[in-house]
């Protein structure tokens, strides 16, 4: 088993995209069908067989958060990679064996527990120290075919990246400062191929690299073991970042709610039926 940290610290600022959905709170507390949405990730965690406990990073517990797990709260340092690393030190605490821990984003409430637990027994086969989830691009316009992702164009394949992976509790001790610049310069390729190096960004940009390539290539020059996990589920990969994406995932978990509840009257139904059939208990003779 291992730790799951989630990442909720975001709060869109005044001409941000979620901005007017958040009232000057949390992105991980927009409502998504009667939730908020972290409630939905921290739902899919409780009930993973594979998470132990549960890191909340920049939020509190005022938040009227629940979990089937032990819920730890973290308060937000202000940087990605600082509230990672506060995450990763506080699962240490709990546990000093530690060694694999779940990265996980405050925005895919249709994220569901066998979707963790699937990740998990893929991303074990190896002893990497990264494990980084992709979705190709007709897997997520299956399932979502109005999301309007970003993809990644490579030599065999479009890809969009996944909110929930997988890191060694090493990374937190090693390579810091790559990450960090890797992380700050995420809305800029330009910077990025100066920390990776510009022979890598050109195959990049130029489009010669295989995803297996190009994983191979940007591990071997930060100095880690990396691989790929191909996801057959858009779920983990459909985070929300902008107001038709919100609208998106509030439509759809609004319907996979009325499923729900229509199964769950089905059911009681059916289950009446069956007890109206049994024959009625004797009752006891009095003497």
């Amino acid at each position: 088993m291992m730790d799951a940290i989630v990442i909720a610290g975001g709060i869109p600022l005044p001409g941000e995209p979620l901005y007017a959905y958040s009232n000057g709170d949390s992105k991980a507390l927009i409502e998504v069908a009667g939730k908020p949405m972290v409630q939905w990730v921290l739902d899919a965690l409780g009930d993973s067989k594979t998470v132990k406990n549960v890191i909340v990073v920049g939020l509190s517990s005022k938040s009227g958060l629940t979990c089937k797990k032990p819920l730890h709260y973290v308060s937000n340092q202000g940087r990605m990679l600082a509230n990672i690393v506060a995450g990763v030190n506080q699962s240490l605490e709990l546990n000093d064996k530690s060694e694999y821990i779940f990265i996980v984003s405050s925005d895919i409430p249709a994220l569901k527990g066998e979707m963790v637990d699937w990740l998990a027994k893929t991303a074990m086969k190896t002893r990497d120290e990264m494990y980084y989830g992709v979705c190709p691009r007709d897997v997520m316009e299956s399932r979502y075919p109005e999301s309007k992702r970003t993809y990644t164009k490579l030599k065999d394949i479009q890809v969009c990246g996944a909110d929930i992976n997988i890191i060694h509790v090493n990374q937190v001790t090693q390579h810091l400062d790559t990450w960090e610049q890797l992380i700050g310069n995420r809305k800029s390729p330009l910077k990025q191929a100066a920390v990776i190096g510009w022979s890598i960004a050109f195959k990049y940009l130029t489009g010669q690299f295989t995803l297996q390539e190009l994983v191979e290539s940007v591990a071997e020059r930060i100095g880690i073991k990396g691989r790929a996990i191909f996801w057959e589920h858009a779920e983990p990969c459909m985070d929300v970042d902008k107001p038709h994406q919100l609208e998106i995932m509030r439509a759809d978990m609004e319907d996979q709610q009325r499923k729900l509840k229509a199964e769950q009257r089905k059911a009681a139904k059916a289950k009446s039926a069956v007890e109206e059939t049994k024959p009625a208990k004797a009752k006891p003779k009095t003497k």
